[in-house]
């Protein structure tokens, strides 16, 4: 080995084994479920971080972070390593300013689709679209967006403590996709406000008059008992075409788990079995399947 060669050499040494730590759910492949997960993932992998991610990897799935908090902007986080005090670690991205996320959430709301899915607690599978027509990167796109720091040793940046959090950051995501906005700046809950009044917006509140939908020529309901329940020339016209819809459950994600539960299963994922499969047998009878 050469002088220089041994400058740079350091021995490789295990860290310190963590009890109860936050470990990785995937033990093995990739890590990261969703598509947003495995977009952020594969994003960090884009950047060219070289051989510390594989080995923030296997800190993550070691279960060597001790504690992890995200906040709007930052995510704080203490890894354990070969000392006996776990390091520090801190990871900013640039929020976006009040004017981007006004833009952005005009775009969410401008498609039906986006605000349904939002609000119903799921992530579009094309909302980089939002933020692409705002003119703003929903993930990093740069190094220089990921303000990182360790108090650890290691010259390199990110080290694998830092590269631990970002594999861990990326479960966290598959579990709330809400978090990657909090990473921008917005919270679910400020999100969802936005879409709802973006959305919700009635004639009357633009200054238009509703019209007057009553129908003064119709007859007393006591001069019509005969032939109440006749439906008529309108209705015999009226067609139905039953298609499954956009967001399955969409009221039930949207009001979250049920405040009790039969067995080891919360009511609400027990009625969206039920509703499930009575929605699909309805669309069967409507369409002449069964």
């Amino acid at each position: 080995m050469t002088l220089w060669e041994s400058y740079w050499y350091y021995e490789p040494t295990r860290p310190r084994e963590v009890k109860d730590g936050i470990k990785a759910k995937s033990q093995h492949g990739r890590i990261g479920e969703t598509w947003w997960s495995r977009r952020w993932v594969d994003v960090l992998e884009s950047l060219g971080m070289g051989a510390r991610l594989a080995r923030g990897r296997s800190y993550a799935r070691r279960g060597q972070v001790v504690s992890m908090e995200i906040q709007k902007g930052v995510v704080s986080a203490r890894v354990q390593g070969t000392r006996p005090s776990p390091y520090k670690v801190e990871i900013k991205l640039n929020p976006l300013s009040d004017g981007d996320w006004d833009r952005v959430t005009d775009a969410m709301a401008s498609q039906a689709i986006f605000a349904a899915k939002l609000l119903s607690g799921e992530m579009p599978q094309n909302i980089e679209d939002a933020f692409s027509k705002a003119k703003v990167p929903l993930f990093p796109i740069s190094e220089e967006e990921l303000d990182t720091d360790c108090s650890c040793p290691d010259w390199a940046n990110p080290c694998k403590h830092i590269a631990a959090v970002y594999y861990l950051l990326a479960e966290r995501f598959d579990e709330d996709p809400f978090l990657i906005f909090k990473l921008r700046g917005r919270t679910k809950e400020e999100i969802v406000q936005a879409l709802r009044e973006k959305r919700n917006l009635t004639p009357l509140e633009e200054g238009v008059t509703l019209p007057n939908v009553v129908d003064s020529t119709a007859p007393p309901l006591e001069e019509c008992l005969d032939s109440f329940w006749q439906g008529g020339e309108i209705l015999n016209s009226f067609a139905v075409n039953p298609a499954p819809p956009e967001v399955d459950n969409a009221i039930l994600k949207r009001l979250g788990e049920a405040p009790f539960s039969i067995g080891k299963h919360n009511i609400a994922s027990l009625l969206a079995s039920a509703y499930t499969a009575a929605s699909a047998a309805a669309l069967k009878r409507a369409l002449g399947e069964l």
